[in-house]
C-alpha cells in the first residue's frame, strides 16, 4: 500500500463523513502531523478534489469528485441500460455478448453475459484489445473522425493470426462496409477460432459512446449464422441507443454522419 494514496482516500472518505474538517480535525483523525495535514490538504484542493472556505479555512470536497464520479455513472448508467438488451440478444444467438467503450487507444469490456447453452466462450470483462483487429475496435474507429482513427493507431498494425489485418488500405475498405452495413465482422482476427460481429451504440446527443458484440467459436458464428447475428447485434445496438435517448434508426441512411474534423 503507498501510503501517501492511503492517506489522501482517507482524507476524502473523512470529508465524504463530515461535510467539512479543519486541518487539525484532519490531522488528529489520521493520525499525523498538522503540517503533513496541511500538505495534504492542499495538493487535493490544487487537483480540485476539496475546496476550502475562506472564512472557516475548513475543507469539503470539490468539484473535482463530481467530475470523477461522472465518468464512473456514464458506464453504470450504459451498463443499465444494455444488460436486458444483451441478456436477450445473448439467448436469441446462443454465444457471449460484450459491450465495449473506447479507452485512449484500446477497446475495454465493461459488461459481458453468457447464455450459451455450450458455455463455449471467453472471459473478455475487462480486457483491452487493439482497434485494427476487433469487430467492437472496428466499429469505433469506423465512425470517428478519420484523422482521430488514424492516430489511435500504431506504426505498426500487430499480427495476432494469420487473419489479422495489418495492410491499412485493406482496413480502410473494411471501415467503409462497417459504416454502410451498420455492423462489422472479424474472422479469426484476434484469436484462431473466434469469430464476432458488433454495432455501435450512440448516445442521445448522437456521439459514438459503446459498441455491442456477439462472439463465439468460427465453426459455430459462420456463414448464415454470423450474418444473422449481425443484424441482431445492430438491432440490440439501435435499442440500447434509444434506451440511452438517442433518436435514430440502424439503417445506414439515419446514422449519424462521419465526421472528417
Amino acid at each position: 500500500m503507498v501510503q501517501s494514496v492511503d492517506r489522501a482516500v482517507s482524507a476524502m472518505e473523512i470529508l465524504a463523513r463530515e461535510d467539512w474538517s479543519g486541518v487539525s480535525e484532519m490531522a488528529d483523525e489520521l493520525d499525523i502531523h498538522k503540517s503533513t495535514a496541511f500538505r495534504l490538504l492542499s495538493t487535493l484542493e490544487q487537483r480540485g478534489l476539496v475546496e476550502q472556505d475562506a472564512d472557516t479555512q475548513k475543507y469539503r470536497l470539490g468539484l473535482g469528485v463530481l467530475r470523477l464520479a461522472g465518468s464512473v455513472r456514464s458506464s453504470f448508467d450504459l451498463v443499465r441500460a444494455a444488460r436486458p438488451v444483451c441478456d436477450r440478444l445473448s439467448v436469441e444467438t446462443d454465444e457471449t455478448v460484450n459491450v465495449a467503450i473506447l479507452e485512449e487507444n484500446m477497446v475495454v469490456n465493461i459488461h459481458q453475459v453468457n447464455h450459451s447453452t455450450s458455455r463455449v466462450g471467453v472471459d473478455w470483462l475487462g480486457s483491452h484489445t487493439d482497434l485494427h483487429c476487433t469487430s467492437s475496435g472496428k466499429v469505433f474507429m469506423a465512425h470517428l473522425p478519420e484523422h482521430v482513427a488514424d492516430e489511435l493507431l500504431p506504426d505498426r498494425l500487430e499480427r495476432y493470426t494469420d487473419s489479422t489485418i495489418t495492410d491499412r488500405d485493406v482496413l480502410a475498405e473494411q471501415l467503409e462496409l462497417v459504416r454502410r452495413d451498420g455492423y462489422s465482422m472479424t474472422f479469426e482476427e484476434l484469436e484462431e477460432g473466434l469469430n464476432a460481429v458488433s454495432a455501435p451504440v450512440w448516445g442521445v446527443d448522437g456521439q459514438l459512446v459503446a459498441s455491442v458484440s456477439v462472439s463465439g467459436p468460427s465453426y459455430r458464428v459462420h456463414g448464415a449464422a454470423q450474418k444473422r447475428a449481425a443484424h441482431l447485434t445492430r438491432d440490440a445496438a439501435a435499442e440500447i441507443s434509444r434506451r440511452l435517448g438517442h433518436v435514430g434508426s440502424p439503417q445506414s441512411g439515419d446514422r449519424p454522419h462521419r465526421s472528417t474534423s
